[in-house]
Formats: C-alpha cells, structure tokens, sequence
C-alpha cells in the first residue's frame, strides 16, 4: 500500500456525537488506518488516546480553529492524544491576504507552528477554494504559503477546493513537492453554486437545488482524477491521505459514503 488512509471525521460528525467510541469501532472494521479529528465530543485527551490505541487507529490530525489553537492548553491536548499533525480548517477573510488582521494572523501562526513542532506535531493549513482568488496579482494560497515558513507551515491541499478554484490539484500538490504530508481526498459533481458553503456549515440556509449544482461524491464517482492524484502525492512525498465528504449524497448515509471512499481507495492503492 502506498499510503495509510485516514478519514476526516467531520464527515461522519452526526455519528460521532451520538456514539463516539461505536462510530471509531465501525471507521476500523471499514479498514481505516488512522482518523483526523474535528472536535473531541467531550472526551479527554487520555480517553481519545486510549481507544485508538485500544482500536489500531492512528490518531493522525486534527482540525482546530485558528481561534481555538491561540488558547492556553489547545495544542497541548491534541498532542496529548497523539496527533502528528494539526490543521487550521478556516480564516475568516479579514485574516487572509488583504484583510486588515492579515499580519496579525501570520505572526501568531508562526508561533503556533513554533510550539506544535515543540510538542512534536507539524501545524497544516486547510484550504477550501477561495485561497485560489487573487490578492495584489498573487492567489491566497500561494501569499500565505510563501510568508510562512514551510517548517512552520505545511500544506493540507483539500483536492476538491484545488479543482472548485480552478486549479489542477495534481499539479498543486506537485508544486509543493515536500510540503505535502496529508492531502484531502474529496470528489464532488456539478460547479460552483449559489451558497455552497451550507454544504459545510459556512453559509445560511440550503444550497439551491437545480441540475448542474455543486455536491459532495463518494471517492471515484465524481470528476476527480483520484489515481492521478495519488500518483502525484507519491511523488511529492506524501505521508497520510485522507478521506473527508463533508456532506453525504446519493441518497447514502454518510457512514454509507466513507464506506464506499474506503473501498474505492482499496482497489488503487
């Protein structure tokens, strides 16, 4: 196998407030390797730390908010957990490139970096597709990456959000070559579409429903190039892939549809 496949846990989030420890039983027997975390349902650190040593999960990642990791404690309980890795998910536009915090964000994220890699853990940066709009000629992205140190700052390229900005995610990740640790598997159907982000919890109210509108895809049933995407995460260095459908469709339950990720992924990896 050429990576360990985590799932982001987001995607099943619903699952996991009703019944934590179920839910991390049933990501195992699906053949999972290890589990990104997107919020910690209540559990302690030493809780989380056990079941997934209990289970064989590596507790790979995490997703907290940029908010959340400038407090007392914070990184200390994911690094309690065992997490290798820790991923800013979101920024507000007022802390992205152009936006008047701006310089304020990147001085605390190379402090926040700076004590992930003293607890041994390696700070991320999540996209999704606004990072590929363009601030002074220059993508979000590409501005952020280039004023924070990689050491400091490593990529978690959302390959769906690289194709919705109009970008080839194959070859982003092979521009970040050695940068590129954990990548985000997602596939998707139809284009951008009037608030899209209720599909994630950003936008009020529901996306419209009409033919041609954006949607989340189980792995290989989509428009990604999956296998090519793989390709250039090999290639690039990549350590840990990870599956992450924010929203489950066609009909599927979404512990249905990281079930069908998992076993797509199995028949090509």
């Amino acid at each position: 196998m050429r990576f360990p496949i985590a799932v982001q846990l987001y995607s099943v989030r619903d699952d996991m407030d009703r019944d934590f420890e179920g839910t991390l039983r049933k990501v195992k027997k699906m053949g999972y390797d290890g589990v990104e975390f997107a919020g910690l349902f209540d559990h302690s650190a030493e809780e989380v730390r056990a079941l997934c040593a209990e289970l064989g999960l590596v507790p790979i990642s995490a997703h907290v908010s940029y908010y959340d990791l400038l407090k007392e404690g914070t990184i200390e309980t994911y690094a309690a957990i065992g997490c290798k890795y820790i991923a800013i998910p979101w920024l507000d536009e007022d802390l992205r490139p152009g936006g008047k915090d701006y310089p304020e964000f990147v001085e605390n994220t190379k402090k926040i970096g700076a004590k992930a890699k003293e607890l041994g853990m390696q700070l991320c940066y999540h996209n999704h597709d606004m990072e590929f709009e363009k601030v002074n000629g220059k993508y979000i992205i590409d501005t952020i990456y280039d004023d924070i140190p990689a050491d400091l700052l490593q990529t978690q390229f959302d390959t769906c959000w690289v194709n919705v900005g109009g970008e080839n995610p194959v070859e982003y990740i092979k521009k970040y070559a050695g940068r590129v640790d954990v990548i985000h598997l997602k596939d998707f159907a139809g284009k951008k579409s009037e608030n899209m982000y209720a599909l994630i919890g950003i936008d009020d109210g529901k996306q419209k429903d009409s033919e041609g509108e954006f949607e989340y895809r189980p792995l290989g049933m989509g428009l990604q190039n999956i296998p090519a995407i793989l390709d250039a995460a090999e290639e690039s260095g990549t350590k840990w892939v990870i599956v992450e459908m924010d929203d489950p469709s066609l009909g599927l339950t979404p512990m249905e549809c990281i079930e069908k990720c998992i076993n797509y992924l199995k028949t090509i990896i």
